[in-house]
């Protein structure tokens, strides 16, 4: 989703940039391309409508035109409307350790039954929760308490559900294990719904009313239309939604369907799923997303990121070997598991400020591509050849790596290539003989 409206926004922005002066009619050709940019982003009519009408009024009546820093004037503009659409400031969740009681309701297919898991896995890494139990109450789906069940033992997470056709009773039981168990956490996954009816709201409700949950989250699918603005709606009338989790965000759906809930009902997006890794889960931040969409990067959730990621002990060695001359395949084995951690590249370029629109998709896939590659040869060798790569003109040794990985002599010759030319530029550096390009040295 981020891809499509991504372009489409920094395109026309980019056109500002361009100009020496701004006048009234540039701003209004820049938000028609914008509306329709949002529209086609599956953005809905009424919040695309506000958006538009805000960014004129302000940009018309902010007397920038024919004034110095114009453009950044424009873009300070763009991104304060952007970031009070999309819900102005990310909300804290609080526990109270009693344990917090938190309900997990969407319909089938949302990912509701997975972000279960990551939230789990989230509240624990941010020492939110200690000892979190997860509650399988879709007593309608097996299915459904079996993958839980599975997702809890990847995650070290207690669970807890039983074999009986009453939610209301698992859910009540499962706050009284966790309150004899200390567990400080409760997530209750409820059933899911291939279309919302009177009954599973019922149920909803009668969870809520006899488990007194902390909060309500309601997860929906970023690949999900319109319908899914009725179907919030909805919850949020019965229920009083206390906020959304949005996930599957990352991927080539238009998503602005989902994005538009908050401004539309008034209710905040709490997390956004990342990836299909149990640990794709982050907080959500209404200013810092608005500068992933407008081009400015987020460089504070990719610090974040890497604190919690990154074998901090294990860079500071790899860097230590770069410039000391020691640098080997093992290291850059290591290195490229810990750029991995951090997630897809495309991902992590979207974070860096001026990257986005930098490097393009076929560049990104090549790349990953070749991480791919030279990850399957390297696990092929030996940690002798690993730490010692001048063995590896060997032929015997090369034939036997190329078995073992089903790569090509190609793809081999290109892996020693590409590594001798990163020790070289590192001897460089540590001799400070390395002229960067464009660099002052030059």
């Amino acid at each position: 989703m981020l891809d499509f409206i991504q372009k489409r926004m920094q395109n026309s922005i980019q056109k500002i940039n361009k100009k020496m002066s701004i006048n009234e009619e540039d701003i209004l050709e820049i938000l028609r391309e914008i509306k329709i940019s949002l529209l086609e982003a599956d953005v809905n009519l009424e919040v695309v409508k506000n958006f538009t009408k805000e960014v004129k009024a302000k940009a018309l009546s902010s007397q920038i035109i024919g004034k110095l820093n114009q453009q950044q004037t424009v873009l300070k503009i763009f991104k304060d409307e952007l970031t009070r659409i999309l819900g102005s400031k990310s909300i804290d969740i609080k526990t109270n350790n009693n344990p917090t009681k938190i309900m997990m309701v969407g319909l089938q297919g949302s990912g509701k039954t997975t972000t279960a898991a990551k939230l789990s896995v989230y509240f624990k890494k941010k020492n939110l929760a200690v000892n979190p139990l997860l509650v399988g109450d879709d007593i309608y789906r097996p299915a459904a308490r079996e993958q839980l069940q599975q997702l809890a033992k990847q995650t070290q997470t207690d669970f807890f559900t039983m074999e009986e056709n009453n939610a209301i009773n698992i859910a009540q039981k499962a706050i009284e294990l966790a309150k004899e168990n200390k567990n400080d956490l409760v997530i209750i996954d409820t059933a899911g719904r291939l279309a919302i009816d009177e009954n599973l709201m019922q149920e909803l409700k009668d969870i809520k009313k006899y488990t007194h949950p902390d909060y309500i989250f309601l997860v929906v699918d970023a690949m999900s239309g319109q319908d899914v603005i009725n179907t919030a709606k909805i919850f949020h009338q019965e229920l009083n939604l206390d906020g959304t989790i949005i996930t599957k965000l990352d991927s080539d759906a238009r998503g602005g369907a989902a994005l538009s809930i908050t401004h539309l009902l008034n209710v905040p997006i709490i997390f956004i799923g990342t990836g299909e890794k149990l640990t794709g889960l982050e907080l959500f931040h209404p200013d810092r997303m608005a500068d992933r969409i407008l081009g400015m990067g987020d460089v504070l959730t990719l610090i974040e990121k890497a604190s919690e990621e990154v074998d901090e002990k294990m860079m500071k060695k790899i860097g230590y070997k770069m410039l000391s001359g020691q640098f080997n395949l093992m290291d850059l084995m290591n290195s490229l598991a810990q750029i991995k951690k951090l997630g897809k590249m495309k991902a992590i370029l979207r974070m860096i400020p001026g990257m986005a629109d930098k490097v393009s998709d076929e560049k990104i896939e090549e790349a990953e591509n070749k991480f791919r590659i030279y990850t399957y040869l390297i696990n092929s060798m030996t940690n002798f050849e690993k730490k010692n790569p001048r063995v590896l003109k060997n032929p015997s040794r090369k034939q036997r790596i190329l078995q073992g990985s089903g790569r090509s002599p190609r793809e081999f010759n290109m892996l020693i290539s590409d590594f001798e030319r990163m020790s070289k530029q590192m001897k460089e550096l540590a001799n400070g003989n390395l002229k960067l390009k464009n660099g002052l040295d030059e």
